[in-house]
Protein backbone atom coordinates (compact mmCIF):
# COMPACT_ATOMS: atom_id res chain seq x y z
CA UNK A 1 0.00 0.00 0.00
CA UNK A 2 1.38 3.38 -1.01
CA UNK A 3 1.69 5.94 1.80
CA UNK A 4 -0.03 9.31 1.97
CA UNK A 5 2.61 12.01 1.72
CA UNK A 6 2.27 15.53 3.09
CA UNK A 7 3.60 17.85 0.40
CA UNK A 8 3.08 21.23 2.03
CA UNK A 9 1.21 23.01 4.79
CA UNK A 10 0.30 26.54 5.81
CA UNK A 11 -1.89 28.44 8.23
CA UNK A 12 -5.06 30.17 7.02
CA UNK A 13 -5.82 33.79 7.99
CA UNK A 14 -7.95 32.62 10.91
CA UNK A 15 -5.33 30.21 12.24
CA UNK A 16 -6.36 26.84 10.81
CA UNK A 17 -3.89 24.36 9.31
CA UNK A 18 -4.24 23.84 5.57
CA UNK A 19 -2.42 20.79 4.22
CA UNK A 20 -1.72 19.53 0.71
CA UNK A 21 -1.18 15.75 0.55
CA UNK A 22 -0.72 13.12 -2.13
CA UNK A 23 -1.62 9.44 -2.24
CA UNK A 24 -0.52 7.67 -5.41
CA UNK A 25 -1.76 9.97 -8.21
CA UNK A 26 -4.39 11.76 -6.14
CA UNK A 27 -3.99 15.11 -4.35
CA UNK A 28 -5.89 16.19 -1.26
CA UNK A 29 -6.49 19.47 0.54
CA UNK A 30 -7.53 19.34 4.18
CA UNK A 31 -8.08 21.93 6.85
CA UNK A 32 -7.49 21.02 10.47
CA UNK A 33 -7.54 17.38 9.26
CA UNK A 34 -11.01 17.84 7.70
CA UNK A 35 -11.14 16.94 3.96
CA UNK A 36 -11.62 20.05 1.86
CA UNK A 37 -11.18 18.76 -1.70
CA UNK A 38 -9.38 16.12 -3.71
CA UNK A 39 -8.33 15.80 -7.32
CA UNK A 40 -10.61 12.81 -7.98
CA UNK A 41 -13.78 14.76 -7.16
CA UNK A 42 -13.59 17.59 -9.67
CA UNK A 43 -16.90 17.32 -11.51
CA UNK A 44 -18.75 19.92 -9.43
CA UNK A 45 -15.87 22.41 -9.87
CA UNK A 46 -16.12 21.88 -13.63
CA UNK A 47 -19.89 22.34 -13.49
CA UNK A 48 -19.44 25.63 -11.65
CA UNK A 49 -17.64 26.95 -14.72
CA UNK A 50 -20.06 25.39 -17.20
CA UNK A 51 -23.14 26.75 -15.48
CA UNK A 52 -21.65 30.13 -14.67
CA UNK A 53 -20.36 30.71 -18.20
CA UNK A 54 -23.26 29.28 -20.17
CA UNK A 55 -24.72 32.72 -20.84
CA UNK A 56 -21.49 34.13 -22.27
CA UNK A 57 -21.70 32.62 -25.74
CA UNK A 58 -21.36 35.29 -28.39
CA UNK A 59 -19.68 37.87 -26.18
CA UNK A 60 -16.36 38.71 -27.85
CA UNK A 61 -14.29 39.67 -24.79
CA UNK A 62 -16.00 38.53 -21.58
CA UNK A 63 -14.38 39.09 -18.21
CA UNK A 64 -14.89 36.41 -15.55
CA UNK A 65 -13.97 36.62 -11.87
CA UNK A 66 -13.20 33.37 -10.04
CA UNK A 67 -13.21 33.50 -6.26
CA UNK A 68 -10.98 30.69 -5.01
CA UNK A 69 -8.27 28.97 -7.05
CA UNK A 70 -8.39 25.59 -5.28
CA UNK A 71 -6.69 23.00 -7.47
CA UNK A 72 -7.43 25.00 -10.62
CA UNK A 73 -10.20 22.86 -12.11
CA UNK A 74 -12.76 25.67 -12.37
CA UNK A 75 -10.15 27.91 -13.97
CA UNK A 76 -9.19 25.32 -16.58
CA UNK A 77 -12.81 24.63 -17.53
CA UNK A 78 -13.54 28.37 -17.72
CA UNK A 79 -10.66 28.88 -20.14
CA UNK A 80 -11.93 26.09 -22.36
CA UNK A 81 -15.30 27.82 -22.61
CA UNK A 82 -14.10 31.36 -23.31
CA UNK A 83 -12.85 33.03 -26.50
CA UNK A 84 -9.30 34.13 -27.21
CA UNK A 85 -9.87 37.72 -26.12
CA UNK A 86 -11.51 36.87 -22.81
CA UNK A 87 -10.04 37.77 -19.44
CA UNK A 88 -10.15 35.74 -16.24
CA UNK A 89 -9.26 37.23 -12.87
CA UNK A 90 -8.67 34.74 -10.04
CA UNK A 91 -8.64 35.82 -6.39
CA UNK A 92 -7.03 33.40 -3.95
CA UNK A 93 -6.93 34.34 -0.28
CA UNK A 94 -4.14 31.92 0.73
CA UNK A 95 -0.95 32.74 -1.23
CA UNK A 96 0.50 29.27 -0.63
CA UNK A 97 -2.33 27.76 -2.67
CA UNK A 98 -1.07 29.69 -5.68
CA UNK A 99 2.44 28.35 -5.06
CA UNK A 100 1.10 24.79 -4.72
CA UNK A 101 -0.66 25.08 -8.07
CA UNK A 102 2.66 26.03 -9.60
CA UNK A 103 4.87 23.52 -7.80
CA UNK A 104 2.64 20.45 -7.35
CA UNK A 105 -0.73 20.68 -9.13
CA UNK A 106 0.07 22.13 -12.53
CA UNK A 107 -0.22 18.87 -14.46
CA UNK A 108 -3.83 18.46 -13.30
CA UNK A 109 -4.95 21.50 -15.31
CA UNK A 110 -2.19 21.88 -17.90
CA UNK A 111 -0.87 24.82 -15.88
CA UNK A 112 -4.05 26.85 -16.40
CA UNK A 113 -2.73 29.84 -14.45
CA UNK A 114 -0.06 30.36 -17.15
CA UNK A 115 -2.67 31.10 -19.83
CA UNK A 116 -2.19 34.72 -21.06
CA UNK A 117 -5.88 35.43 -20.42
CA UNK A 118 -5.42 34.82 -16.69
CA UNK A 119 -4.47 37.17 -13.88
CA UNK A 120 -4.10 35.48 -10.47
CA UNK A 121 -4.20 37.78 -7.46
CA UNK A 122 -3.28 36.82 -3.92
CA UNK A 123 -6.05 38.72 -2.19
CA UNK A 124 -9.50 38.54 -0.67
CA UNK A 125 -12.08 38.26 -3.44
CA UNK A 126 -14.22 40.67 -1.40
CA UNK A 127 -11.68 43.43 -2.10
CA UNK A 128 -12.01 42.95 -5.86
CA UNK A 129 -15.80 42.81 -5.66
CA UNK A 130 -16.05 45.96 -3.54
CA UNK A 131 -13.89 47.97 -5.95
CA UNK A 132 -15.61 46.74 -9.14
CA UNK A 133 -18.61 48.35 -10.80
CA UNK A 134 -20.14 46.55 -13.76
CA UNK A 135 -16.79 44.98 -14.59
CA UNK A 136 -17.55 41.25 -14.83
CA UNK A 137 -19.74 39.17 -17.12
CA UNK A 138 -19.75 36.33 -14.60
CA UNK A 139 -18.55 35.68 -11.06
CA UNK A 140 -17.77 32.08 -10.12
CA UNK A 141 -17.55 31.77 -6.37
CA UNK A 142 -15.96 28.72 -4.75
CA UNK A 143 -15.10 30.04 -1.32
CA UNK A 144 -15.00 27.72 1.68
CA UNK A 145 -17.90 25.27 1.66
CA UNK A 146 -20.40 27.84 0.40
CA UNK A 147 -22.65 30.01 2.59
CA UNK A 148 -21.56 27.91 5.56
CA UNK A 149 -17.99 29.25 5.81
CA UNK A 150 -15.33 26.95 7.22
CA UNK A 151 -11.85 28.03 6.10
CA UNK A 152 -12.29 31.67 7.07
CA UNK A 153 -15.29 32.98 9.01
CA UNK A 154 -14.70 36.37 7.37
CA UNK A 155 -15.96 34.88 4.10
CA UNK A 156 -19.50 34.69 5.50
CA UNK A 157 -20.03 38.34 4.58
CA UNK A 158 -20.11 37.38 0.91
CA UNK A 159 -23.40 35.60 1.45
CA UNK A 160 -25.07 38.32 3.51
CA UNK A 161 -27.32 40.94 1.85
CA UNK A 162 -24.54 43.54 1.56
CA UNK A 163 -22.19 40.99 0.00
CA UNK A 164 -24.79 39.73 -2.44
CA UNK A 165 -25.61 43.23 -3.65
CA UNK A 166 -21.91 44.08 -3.91
CA UNK A 167 -21.53 41.11 -6.26
CA UNK A 168 -24.54 42.25 -8.28
CA UNK A 169 -22.95 45.71 -8.63
CA UNK A 170 -19.66 44.13 -9.71
CA UNK A 171 -21.48 42.36 -12.54
CA UNK A 172 -22.51 43.89 -15.81
CA UNK A 173 -26.24 44.36 -16.23
CA UNK A 174 -26.61 41.01 -17.98
CA UNK A 175 -24.11 39.24 -15.71
CA UNK A 176 -24.61 36.11 -13.61
CA UNK A 177 -23.24 34.91 -10.28
CA UNK A 178 -22.57 31.19 -9.74
CA UNK A 179 -21.97 29.94 -6.19
CA UNK A 180 -20.57 26.50 -5.32
CA UNK A 181 -21.55 24.83 -2.07
CA UNK A 182 -20.95 21.44 -0.52
CA UNK A 183 -24.65 21.28 0.35
CA UNK A 184 -27.96 23.07 -0.05
CA UNK A 185 -28.94 25.92 2.25
CA UNK A 186 -32.62 26.79 2.71
CA UNK A 187 -31.85 29.87 4.80
CA UNK A 188 -29.57 31.22 2.09
CA UNK A 189 -32.29 30.73 -0.52
CA UNK A 190 -34.76 32.60 1.69
CA UNK A 191 -32.22 35.43 1.89
CA UNK A 192 -31.97 35.55 -1.91
CA UNK A 193 -35.74 35.82 -2.14
CA UNK A 194 -35.87 38.59 0.48
CA UNK A 195 -33.27 40.53 -1.51
CA UNK A 196 -35.43 40.13 -4.65
CA UNK A 197 -32.72 38.30 -6.55
CA UNK A 198 -33.58 35.66 -9.12
CA UNK A 199 -31.89 32.31 -8.70
CA UNK A 200 -31.84 28.69 -9.79
CA UNK A 201 -30.38 25.87 -7.74
CA UNK A 202 -28.68 22.96 -9.51
CA UNK A 203 -27.56 19.72 -7.89
CA UNK A 204 -24.44 18.34 -9.55
CA UNK A 205 -22.41 15.16 -8.87
CA UNK A 206 -19.23 15.42 -6.86
CA UNK A 207 -17.61 13.15 -9.45
CA UNK A 208 -18.88 11.67 -12.69
CA UNK A 209 -19.68 8.18 -11.47
CA UNK A 210 -21.37 9.33 -8.25
CA UNK A 211 -25.10 8.73 -7.89
CA UNK A 212 -25.27 9.59 -4.19
CA UNK A 213 -22.72 12.34 -3.50
CA UNK A 214 -23.74 15.70 -4.90
CA UNK A 215 -22.94 19.37 -4.57
CA UNK A 216 -25.06 22.49 -4.92
CA UNK A 217 -24.63 25.41 -7.33
CA UNK A 218 -26.76 28.53 -7.26
CA UNK A 219 -27.10 30.78 -10.28
CA UNK A 220 -28.06 34.29 -9.17
CA UNK A 221 -28.88 37.42 -11.16
CA UNK A 222 -30.81 40.66 -11.00
CA UNK A 223 -32.94 39.66 -13.96
CA UNK A 224 -34.63 36.33 -14.48
CA UNK A 225 -33.70 36.01 -18.16
CA UNK A 226 -29.98 36.11 -17.30
CA UNK A 227 -30.25 32.68 -15.67
CA UNK A 228 -30.09 30.05 -18.37
CA UNK A 229 -32.55 27.25 -17.68
CA UNK A 230 -35.20 29.37 -15.97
Amino acid sequence: MKPTLQLAATTTPDGKKLVLSRHDRDFYLSIDQYPLMNSREQESELELARLGCQGLQGRPNPHVLIGGLGMGFTLRQTLELLPEKAKVTVAELVPEVIVWNRDFLGDLTRHAWQDPRVVVKSCDVCDIIQSANGLFDAILLDVDHGPSSMTNAHNARLYQPAGLHAMMRALREEGCLAIWSVQGDVQFEKRLKREKLFFRVVRVPAFKSSKTRSRCIWLVARRKNEIVGN
